[in-house]
């Protein structure tokens, strides 16, 4: 298995981590909940993506963005990793090949839009794929003070504790009021290491 900087280069083509990513990284490695906040294009997806090839398990990716998934699976399948989404842009046929391989036990990462949660069948899907984080794109969605509110992300507090892994959360904005609101509803008030 490479440590962290080699992944850096050898996946992601990166001679050295942008400010702050290393400290992320290394939170998110040693499994411990984390919340990242960081300026737009700061890096926020290699956070959680890096840490995904080093960590056991899938890591889920929960993102209400189905375009920058779809974005980020093909960068990922073109730099050799195993990535998969279920969104609702995806095909039918597309759908299918993601669940062969989760069931074939060959992604490491997979995104997921927060609707899919609402279904019955996630958290079943999610433990018997073998989760070992959960990573929340757009964290401040869960702020009801904030003019992106969803509700579907509501449900990523009782998957966290469903799954009983870590959850890292990303996002570039977030007042005081926001961030509290998501380490209530994220960590069940439980601060995490916030960066």
């Amino acid at each position: 298995m490479q440590s962290a900087p080699e992944l850096l280069s050898s996946v992601f083509g990166f001679d050295a981590f942008r400010p702050g990513q290393e400290e992320i990284v290394n939170a998110v490695i040693a499994g411990r909940n984390t919340l990242a906040i960081m300026p737009t294009g700061g890096g926020k997806s290699l956070c959680y993506q890096l840490p995904a090839l080093v960590r056991e398990g899938v890591t889920v990716v929960i993102s209400p963005l189905i375009a920058l998934m779809r974005d980020q699976v093909r960068g990922l399948r073109e730099a050799g990793v195993a990535a998969g989404a279920l969104t609702s842009g995806n095909t039918e046929e597309e759908t299918d090949a993601v669940f062969r391989a989760l069931d074939a036990g060959e992604l490491k990462l997979l995104y997921m839009a927060p609707e899919r949660l609402a279904s019955g069948g996630t958290v079943n899907l999610l433990r018997r794929i073998g989760v070992g984080l959960i990573a929340v794109d757009e964290a401040h969605c869960v702020s009801q003070w904030g003019h992106d509110f969803r509700p579907d992300y509501l449900e990523i507090g009782k998957l966290r504790r469903a799954l009983g892994v870590p959850l890292a959360a990303f996002t570039a904005t977030a007042d005081a009021e926001t961030r509290a609101e998501i380490v209530s509803r994220l960590f069940d008030g439980q601060p995490p290491e916030t960066f």
